[in-house]
């Protein structure tokens, strides 16, 4: 049952633009998969979909384009210019203010980056956390993201 509901999973991104985990739910129920939300996540995480910028500038999931269904990881520059808002920060803590929907691919990109200075990231919807080694790796990385964003310093 679970590699059939994989396959659909799959189909259903490859297919269409999903931009929620609700649309998704709403598209395996219509194809006879009954999912829980906490097992649509874990099939999500499982198959290494990623929400991606959509052209209309929300996001929406996808997979690898070599269409193995796993390992997206977009780009943090190709996601920096069309989905940061804002970076303010103290201390060592960063708030990074992004595109309705888009701080999971974002702090997706961050966390695959590997920056030194970052010791992780917490994503909502449309912010992230970033916490820095120390006051003075937050404001690198915080001019740093604005300049790859082409946001004023």
């Amino acid at each position: 049952m679970k590699t059939q509901r994989h396959a659909a999973i799959l189909r259903i991104v490859r297919g269409e633009t999903i931009g929620s985990q609700e649309q998704l739910r709403e598209q395996l129920k219509a194809e006879g998969f009954a999912v829980t939300q906490a097992t649509l996540s874990r099939d999500i995480r499982e198959l290494g979909l990623a929400k991606i910028a959509a052209p209309d500038g929300g996001s929406r999931y996808a997979v690898s384009p070599d269409g193995s269904g796993g390992g997206v990881r977009p780009q943090l520059e190709q996601l920096l210019p069309t989905m940061l808002v804002s970076a303010e920060g103290v201390g060592p803590l960063l708030v990074l203010k992004t595109t309705t929907g888009g701080a999971q691919a974002l702090g997706l990109a961050l966390d695959g980056a590997g920056w030194s200075e970052v010791i992780g990231t917490i994503a909502g919807d449309d912010a992230i956390l970033v916490i820095a080694r120390s006051e003075r790796a937050r404001r690198a990385v915080q001019v740093r993201l604005k300049e790859l964003a082409g946001l004023p310093a």
